[in-house]
């Protein structure tokens, strides 16, 4: 049955990952996720913009969370591999894995007598920040609500070996998180005569400069952040001032004083820079997340049942700090969570490059170690709480 189930996970993950969709605009993922649990016999429902939800057991107020997000990256893919997506998107990330993941598990759990119930929910737009927040404001996790919740992320490109889960033990497991926009508005001319314009993009190069200060002169080293600007765009010639420069970038702090301090300061700086070169700007923040709450006893708990099931060498703790951050956090600052991290690919096998690389690639091997341990800390934990 496991040889047949793990099969079946990987032509699951493989055709999720061709077909890559983002944000809220996933006809095909969420299609394909319904009609797989529909054959499982599950009753599945839409939530939210674009979220489907299943639940399974009887309806009493014991009831856990297993999330798993789908959506892709606008990322143009170049892994060669033959089932990679086309479209100019791509799985990036891993939500491929995570979907596939959970479709096991609500799989193995199917014929399970539970002592109370388990919430699948496979949630959209979590590469922008905005699905998980969307699913609590549509009413979705309410009867029953769950007590507990808990999501998996697989992590590659790392040098531990594939199936190594990894738990933090800090009661802040992930970074809050902001995506901003910032527009400079100036005035074109031709490049041989500047005095006659206003130099967006010089003003936006400034802006640039100044964003890079707040770290090395504004903040303490025991309050650190990181301030990215990924993408900047300007001009359309050579010999032409540009009228238009924007840029688009991402704030993260685990402290949400330090969060609204960066996000006060990069603002004055943008306005006063770009006053400096008689330029205008608009600076926009657009969707992002709350730290991530770690619930240290669940957190105690999940690690108990990754070490029964795969042993204690296969288990990992640590107390550091990664920059990614997750939108699960909504859910974490409403239900006890917990977020585990899975490695599916170990530099040494060949999975060189790190997630949101267009030639990353994922370790299918652990698609059923993802799903037996999502269906084991459910079942366990029914068994358990109170």
């Amino acid at each position: 049955m496991e040889n047949t189930l793990q099969k079946d996970l990987i032509k699951i993950r493989r055709f999720l990952h061709e077909h890559a969709e983002l944000g809220f605009d996933l006809p095909q993922t969420t299609a394909f996720v319904t009609d797989q649990l529909t054959q499982m016999g599950y009753a599945p429902k839409p939530c939210g913009k674009s979220g489907v939800i299943a639940t399974l057991g009887k309806r009493t107020e014991k009831c856990i969370l297993l999330r798993a997000d789908m959506d892709g990256l606008p990322l143009r893919e170049e892994t060669g591999l033959p089932f990679a997506c086309k479209t100019g998107n791509m799985h990036a990330c891993g939500h491929d894995m995570h979907t596939a993941i959970l479709l096991g598990a609500a799989r193995l759990l199917k014929d399970k007598k539970l002592n109370g119930s388990v919430k699948f929910l496979f949630q959209p737009a979590e590469e922008i920040l905005q699905g998980a927040s969307d699913i609590l404001q549509s009413g979705a996790l309410e009867e029953p609500k769950p007590q507990a919740a808990i999501t998996l992320h697989v992590s590659t490109g790392t040098n531990l070996p594939s199936g190594t889960v990894v738990l933090s033990t800090r009661e802040t497991a992930a970074p809050a998180a902001d995506y901003f926009r910032i527009t400079v508005r100036g005035k074109s001319c031709h490049g041989s005569t500047p005095e006659k314009g206003v130099d967006a993009l010089t003003a936006a190069a400034h802006i640039l400069l100044g964003l890079q200060s707040l770290s090395a002169r504004e903040m303490a080293v025991d309050d650190p952040f990181v301030l990215t600007v990924g993408k900047m765009q300007a001009g359309n010639a050579g010999n032409a001032i540009p009228d238009r420069a924007e840029m688009q970038g991402t704030i993260r702090a685990y402290n949400e004083e330090t969060r609204e301090r960066v996000k006060t300061r990069l603002t004055e700086i943008a306005k006063t820079q770009a006053k400096a070169f008689r330029a205008k700007v608009q600076v926009k923040f657009e969707g992002g997340c709350p730290t991530l709450k770690n619930d240290l006893e669940l957190s105690a708990f999940v690690k108990e049942q990754a070490e029964n099931l795969l042993g204690k060498n296969a288990v990992l703790t640590t107390d550091g700090r990664g920059g990614g951050s997750e939108d699960f956090a909504y859910i974490s600052h409403e239900l006890p969570s917990v977020l585990l991290v899975l490695s599916a690919g170990e530099i040494k096998k060949g999975y060189r490059y790190p997630l949101h690389h267009p030639k990353t690639a994922f370790d299918e091997s652990v698609l059923l170690i993802g799903s037996k341990l999502y269906a084991r800390i459910a079942e366990e934990w029914l068994i358990s709480a109170k």
